[in-house]
């Protein structure tokens, strides 16, 4: 679930921090900028772990900030495809059911993935997994905040690095009183997760784990 990843980058201490240890103001800077951050193709930043080597320190003309070569290592929640976790459901939506580890919350198991069969329930916004039993079916609720335990099945990464305005195309030119905003769907903002995990449920008696343990 969690790894070490070697990196390497350059830090900037800036002058009112020349009076501490170097490596206390490189761990901070290095906090400061990659905790609780995604970087593509890597995982989730939770910490730093150590600092393996510092480089020669320069300080260039304009800036009297001090700029080093680090590297370092830092602790990352990536966990393997397949591997089983343990998490909370935070909601479920027609895309299937979300879950939530406390620290990362963009985990889904699509409908295709629960233990079948299920139904999408609208009044109550849950999915139900309709179990079969000798005395008939029951129909047993996925509740925001059931612990359940899945496994990784598939990872998505999105790059959201900021980009440049969208070039105009030479259309023709615009009608007296006509508008030249860009539809609705498209000049809205949509943010997607740069991190995101495909969950599949876990086998029947490792699954919603409460209803198991009852």
């Amino acid at each position: 679930m969690f790894v070490l990843v070697e990196m390497v980058d350059t830090v900037r201490i800036p002058p009112s921090d020349f009076e501490r240890q170097l490596n206390d103001a490189i761990a901070e800077e290095l906090n400061k900028k990659l905790a609780n951050k995604v970087v593509y193709n890597v995982g989730l930043c939770i910490c730093l772990y150590d600092i393996t080597k510092l480089e020669d320190s320069y300080i260039f003309p304009g800036d009297g900030a001090s700029h080093t070569k680090v590297h370092f290592r830092f602790v990352v929640f990536h966990p393997f495809l397949e591997e089983v976790l343990v998490g909370k459901i935070k909601y479920c939506s027609q895309e299937g059911v979300h879950v939530t580890m406390g620290f990362f919350d963009d985990i889904l198991i699509p409908p295709e993935s629960l233990q079948q069969p299920t139904k999408f329930d609208e009044a109550e916004q849950v999915w139900v997994w309709e179990y079969e039993t000798d005395e008939g079916a029951h129909d047993l609720y996925m509740d925001q905040g059931e612990e359940i335990r899945f496994r990784v099945a598939d990872e998505v990464f999105v790059d959201t690095s900021p980009t440049g305005p969208a070039v105009a195309t030479p259309d023709a030119p615009a009608q007296p009183g006509q508008s030249t905003a860009p539809p609705a769907e498209e000049s809205g903002d949509k943010k997607e997760a740069p991190y995101t995990l495909i969950g599949t449920i876990c086998e029947p008696g490792l699954g919603l784990l409460s209803w198991w343990n009852s």
